[in-house]
């Protein structure tokens, strides 16, 4: 009973911060605020007290399975074995063939593609207006938003702005930070197994932990989005929204959306390399410092003890917080999927069956600094309009991101 109270101290505690570091703390949308936490709950109990509940989701996930096996035919028939065609040579580390450029950013042309299609036929402005008119109702966001937050569980964060990308223009700052942190609190449906079948040896039903840990952690992304950067009322959806000019045909919108991607593949790569260059750069201005107790300060160091009463209030003891916030702080600096490794590798004894759950739900989230140049990079090539917004709020929806998945290891650890 004792953890279960710490847990509903840390979860009370991640809601008081965002809060305190809100841009506007008298404005809150207490509606969408305690709507995505009632959200978050429901759904955190339907899938971990209610056998195969998952499987819908993880059967919808395959269409996003589908959509990454189509898009490695096109990359490999272009790249070859860099693009995911077969090795010409044994593979010496396990995923060391998998070249990011080649492998998991040509989705973004994809994508961009099928959603100029779709947005040409008038598809994706009914699926917007569909949200639009259940979400006002139950949470009071548009269809917009709203849809990019449901996508960014199974994609993600450049594909499912992608999919909103005419609307994105009229959202409100608070609405585009919203979408921003949903993407940071979520992982794509393509890396899942991946990440699942590096857990499977440590956590039982690893596969789908991971898929509840991205479901339940968008409605607190809303919640914890609308505490940090308050916005009310979602914009009108119903108006006539265009992307550049009309496409002529579906073929036009077809070529229009692949020349866009372009745009936002570029953008990407370039900002991408900075932010991890910037990473490494000053992890070596650190290493120029004293060593603290034997070890080189980086900023892994520094973030850990940062991390250390986040995971104690989420309901880990003091020996596990300080194992569990090396891992956060691996996860924030360079990535999820590094952290997911490290964890797969402790020692049984340094990590509580209970404990290994509540990190696996607080590291399942893109929140690091890679992902913000990512996001940073696609966004403002999507939007430019919105350049400032997007730039000024990059690093913040990192700490929303992270926040929300901390809160939704401390549900599955009082659960």
């Amino acid at each position: 009973m004792g953890t279960r109270v710490q847990g509903l101290l840390g979860y009370s505690t991640l809601l008081l911060l965002a809060w305190a570091l809100s841009e506007n703390r008298w404005r809150i949308p207490l509606r969408i605020v305690l709507s995505g936490i009632v959200l978050q709950w429901a759904l955190a109990l339907v899938f971990i007290k209610t056998p195969h509940a998952a499987e819908v989701f993880l059967m919808l996930n395959q269409g996003v399975e589908a959509l990454e096996k189509a898009t490695t035919t096109g990359t490999s028939f272009v790249f070859g074995y860099l693009g995911g065609g077969p090795l010409p040579f044994a593979e010496t580390s396990p995923g060391g063939a998998f070249i990011f450029a080649f492998r998991a950013l040509p989705i973004i042309l994809v994508i961009s593609a099928l959603a100029s299609l779709l947005f040409h036929w008038g598809v994706l402005q009914l699926i917007v207006n569909g949200f639009a008119f259940v979400l006002r109702r139950v949470m009071g966001i548009g269809g917009a938003l709203g849809l990019g937050a449901a996508v960014h569980i199974f994609v993600g964060n450049i594909e499912a702005p992608l999919l909103v990308r005419p609307w994105l223009g009229r959202m409100q700052r608070g609405e585009l930070f919203a979408l921003m942190t949903c993407g940071m609190a979520g992982i794509a449906g393509t890396v899942m197994v991946l990440y699942a079948s590096i857990l499977g040896p440590v956590i039982p039903g690893a596969l789908g932990h991971i898929l509840i840990a991205a479901v339940i952690s968008t409605p607190a992304a809303l919640a914890v989005s609308a505490l940090m950067v308050p916005f009310h009322g979602p914009a009108g959806e119903k108006e006539h929204y265009t992307i550049g000019a009309p496409a002529l045909s579906s073929i036009d919108a077809l070529a229009k959306g692949t020349a866009d991607g372009i745009i936002f593949f570029a953008n990407i790569t370039a900002t991408l390399i900075v932010a991890i260059a910037c990473v490494s750069l000053v992890n070596m201005a650190l290493g120029l410092l004293p060593l603290v107790g034997g070890e080189a300060i980086t900023l892994q160091y520094l973030f850990a003890w940062a991390f250390r009463p986040v995971m104690w209030l989420i309901g880990l003891s003091g020996a596990e917080a300080e194992a569990a916030s090396r891992l956060m702080a691996t996860k924030t600096v360079l990535n999820e999927f590094i952290a997911y490794v490290d964890l797969s590798k402790l020692a049984p004894e340094v990590l509580s069956e209970k404990a290994r759950l509540i990190v696996t739900y607080a590291l399942c989230g893109f929140a690091n600094f890679g992902s913000a140049g990512i996001m940073i990079g696609g966004l403002t090539a999507m939007c430019p309009d919105r350049k400032q917004d997007i730039v000024d709020l990059g690093l913040r929806s990192v700490l929303s991101g992270t926040i929300a998945t901390c809160m939704s290891g401390a549900v599955v650890g009082v659960l």
